[in-house]
């Protein structure tokens, strides 16, 4: 295997990766953890996601510098830059912008709200933040999904 073809390999493995932790852990929250936590008392749910939100958070921060390095080096590596792309990389580049400015949002408006107020014990307020941030989620894990699909589909369109 010539190093070109190895570094494009490595490169789509760690796309991949970063994609899986990224999209999966939001699965997971999304779809199994906030449901099941409904039977906890709400300082004690807003208790728990602060602490699941904590450590999720680094892996999303490294997920999107994975993303962000792997993809590009796959596109100046593979097709000599976007104007050689086929469509499905473009379309997978846009959506995956619009995930990390709403994962942005997310982190530096109600995510920091809750912190801030479940620190203070107000409930009300983290509640209310934790609420926006799940909206978010919803749409991110959305456009994840999406992404992915667009990812393992994309090179059979034509």
């Amino acid at each position: 295997m010539s190093g070109q073809l190895f570094s494009i390999a490595f490169a789509t493995g760690l796309h991949v990766l970063a994609a899986i932790v990224w999209v999966g852990g939001m699965f997971l929250i999304y779809v199994c953890l906030r449901p099941a936590h409904g039977v906890l008392p709400p300082p004690d749910r807003i208790r728990l996601m602060t602490a699941v939100f904590q450590r999720f958070f680094p892996w999303v921060w490294a997920s999107i510098a994975a993303l962000l390095i792997s993809g590009y080096w796959i596109v100046f590596a593979s097709y000599a830059g976007f104007a050689n792309a086929p469509q499905h990389v473009h379309i997978m580049q846009v959506s995956g912008i619009l995930m990390m400015l709403l994962f942005l949002h997310l982190y530096f408006a109600p995510w920091k709200r809750m912190r801030r107020a479940a620190a203070a014990e107000d409930w009300p307020k983290a509640a209310e933040n934790m609420a926006k941030m799940r909206r978010i989620v919803a749409a991110n894990l959305a456009l994840g999904l999406f992404t992915a699909a667009i990812g393992a589909s994309g090179r059979f369109w034509g």
